[in-house]
């Protein structure tokens, strides 16, 4: 979806902002259509994470930017947009005329009692909001993906594009069945679902603060990612790497895949067994240990 946008509201060698890191489906759809990328690096204050607005208005400001492209809730660092740092974007893309693709995949699940705004709820300008049932109620095997586009025109090109360029006329008629019985019926999934999911990221700070204090690594606002920071312990990345998928025989994602900005990071993911998490972390402290 995102992709099919990019290509309606910006030309070749037109720039689209993206807050950094950044999931790495961003880059490659960025690159892949020809645009250029403008990073604007989150910045790690204790454990939040914060957008520095001066520096967003910078890049927004570029003649040649055209897109914002957000994730909201952020990942992979989870975190949730506040309703004043939502409202702010908003008024500074209306102030430059900048269009905003919003990725809410991530939306039901938040933690803490944290709760998630929609793009929808401050937009201004021409925006878009896409998501998708797949991460709440892990159904990414039956395909599928909805979105909101909010003006006419830039919705009939979107259809224009999918019908008329890419051959696609419909959705498969099971997965449109699985996401009106998740959405009416899996309310009771759902709070499961978080409840597990926070025991799984506090368990990953417990154990894994317990082997390096240093870290300090609490869960996040959002999502089911534990996004590490490791830079304290002055380790060579390439070389964890290397530790863990040839002696732990364990795949835990590098932070550079998500960016510059993603270096010294790890993208732990605790959507999963609590047996498979334990496994996990115990297989990196003992990987970290053979580096510190």
């Amino acid at each position: 979806m995102a992709s099919q946008l990019i290509r309606i509201w910006s030309k070749p060698s037109e720039n689209i902002v993206v807050h950094t890191p950044a999931y790495d489906g961003f880059y490659k759809i960025i690159q892949e259509n020809k645009r250029g990328l403008l990073p604007c690096p989150l910045e790690k204050q204790g454990n939040n994470w914060v957008c520095d607005m001066e520096k967003l208005e910078v890049l927004l400001s570029q003649p040649e930017t055209k897109i914002l492209l957000l994730c909201n809730p952020h990942n992979p660092t989870g975190k949730v947009w506040s309703h004043s740092e939502l409202k702010t974007m908003s008024v500074l893309c209306e102030r430059y005329n900048v269009n905003v693709i919003s990725d809410e995949i991530h939306m039901d699940i938040t933690l803490g009692g944290t709760k998630h705004i929609p793009w929808s709820k401050v937009a201004t300008t021409h925006w878009a909001l896409m998501t998708s049932a797949s991460k709440s109620f892990n159904i990414p095997a039956l395909t599928g993906a909805y979105g909101f586009i909010n003006d006419n025109h830039s919705r009939e090109a979107y259809s224009h594009q999918l019908t008329q360029c890419d051959g696609l006329s419909s959705p498969a008629i099971l997965a449109v069945s699985a996401y009106i019985a998740a959405y009416r019926e899996g309310h009771i999934w759902l709070d499961e679902l978080r409840n597990y999911l926070s025991n799984n990221l506090n368990y990953v700070a417990q154990v894994l603060n317990a082997a390096f204090p240093q870290l300090n690594w609490q869960p996040p606002q959002a999502t089911y990612l534990a996004w590490i920071d490791l830079r304290d312990l002055n380790i060579d990345d390439d070389k964890l790497q290397q530790i863990l998928i040839h002696e732990e025989k364990v795949a835990i994602m590098p932070g550079k895949i998500y960016g510059e900005a993603g270096k010294g990071f790890l993208r732990f993911n605790a959507g999963c067994p609590r047996s498979k998490v334990e496994l996990g972390i115990q297989k990196l402290i003992s990987a970290l240990g053979k580096l510190c």
